[in-house]
């Protein structure tokens, strides 16, 4: 933790970032299959750095094939400590418009379709989501986006959607009207339940594309104006992220939010009733209360 390592995973239209010092693309395998790319590894102004594409370059994966847990345990396997998750989204807010940042403090999970836990029969283990993102890290991102000069709200709830398919108009009322959502997306879960349980700080910046359905306007709006706004909120990220380095030479070593000992209780199952074939394949995410490292 005196050394800490930010992990980037680019959400759509972000599949790389520029200016690293000795970067390397560089494949890594997990017990949970490949990650969705290879990893680019490098140094940013000093600050270890790895970035991964969540949907692979060239965008080849869709949301419900995106292998979450491998990409999330090949990052702690690297050594990651900080982990910004940019992702597109669309907006349920009319302040939170086309081209805002939304750095996001809480979630309602609505994907059906995934693996959304690290454990499971042979090694049970709960974790506290109440407040499923990193404060501390988040409060950088706001930093680095202000510092860029991106409009950004720091707070608000992200619906998960299983997709690839948009929302209906009475779903999109729904969530809008009566589930109080901010924004949507396709990718914020079960990501940043596999970072609590990886023990990884875990901040999420949701890039605004479009209003959702629910908008008058929404018809408004062609596929161009989508992509022109995802060109610019792709450089804004690029912008975010370089600014990061700058805000991490007073990190603490243990998180102020807990996140670095998010198992310390969360192990149900007995030391003697684990299942062995399971804790191997936790050497990376749980190591530290499963005694792997």
């Amino acid at each position: 933790m005196a050394h800490p390592r930010i992990g980037v995973i680019g959400g759509s239209g972000v599949y790389q970032i520029e200016g690293l010092a000795d970067a390397e693309w560089r494949q890594v395998e997990t017990p949970w299959g490949w990650p969705s790319d290879e990893i680019l590894t490098g140094r940013l102004d000093g600050i270890a750095m790895a970035f991964l594409p969540r949907h692979g370059r060239g965008h080849v994966l869709a949301p419900s094939e995106v292998p979450f847990r491998a990409n999330i345990d090949a990052l702690k396997r690297l050594g990651v400590t900080d982990v910004v998750a940019v992702s597109a989204c669309g907006s349920f807010r009319e302040d939170m418009a086309p081209g805002d940042f939304v750095i996001v403090d809480q979630y309602i999970d609505r994907t059906f379709a995934r693996a959304k836990s690290f454990f499971g029969s042979g090694c049970v283990a709960h974790v506290s989501l109440a407040h499923p993102t990193c404060a501390r890290l988040s409060d950088a991102a706001v930093q680095a986006a202000e510092m860029a000069g991106v409009t950004v709200h720091r707070g608000g709830t992200y619906l998960a959607m299983e997709g690839p398919q948009f929302s209906t108009l009475a779903e999109s009322r729904m969530y809008r009207e009566h589930w109080g959502a901010d924004i949507i997306g396709m990718t914020g879960m079960p990501e940043a339940k596999l970072a609590r349980e990886a023990e990884l700080c875990y901040a999420s910046v949701a890039m605004v594309t479009d209003y959702d359905c629910w908008h008058p306007g929404h018809d408004a709006v062609d596929v161009a104006a989508v992509i022109r706004t995802l060109t610019l909120n792709s450089a804004n990220a690029r912008a975010l992220v370089a600014r990061l380095p700058a805000l991490f030479g007073d990190r603490p070593e243990v998180c102020p939010c807990g996140c670095d000992r998010a198992l310390e209780f969360a192990l149900m199952t007995a030391p003697e009733r684990r299942d062995p074939a399971l804790v191997a394949k936790l050497d990376a995410v749980a190591g530290r209360v499963l005694g792997c490292r």
